[in-house]
């Protein structure tokens, strides 16, 4: 079993900044990436960025190329997502998931943490 917990959400203005972290515990999560997906209110969960434990490899949505960065911590076994240039558009919750199969589903999610970010 995995667990993921995320930190790190809050308030800030539009242009500022934030670090979500996803602190991951269980057995065998080293074997998956770990996403970073976000759900604003009314609309579809959408992915935003990812990173492999074992290479290291990145992938970003369009939307946030150039603004976020994607990170981990191999001892503190935590992933990071860096927010920069924060836009309202951005507000919503953003959930790190990991365990992915080969439909490409993720198995374990975590509760998640909300992001707002006023004009």
């Amino acid at each position: 079993q995995v667990k993921l917990v995320e930190s790190g959400g809050g308030l800030v203005q539009a242009g500022g900044s934030l670090r979500l972290s996803c602190a991951v515990s269980g057995r065998g999560f080293r074997a998956y990436n770990l996403a970073w997906f976000r759900q604003a209110p009314g609309k579809e969960r959408e992915f935003v960025a990812s990173i492999g434990w074992i290479d290291g490899s990145t992938d970003y949505a369009d939307s946030v190329k150039g603004r976020f960065t994607i990170s981990r911590d191999d001892p503190k076994n935590t992933v990071y997502l860096q927010m920069n240039s924060l836009k309202p558009e951005d507000t919503a919750v953003y959930v790190c998931a990991t365990g992915r199969n080969f439909l490409g589903e993720y198995t374990y999610w975590g509760p998640g943490t909300q992001v707002t970010v006023s004009s």
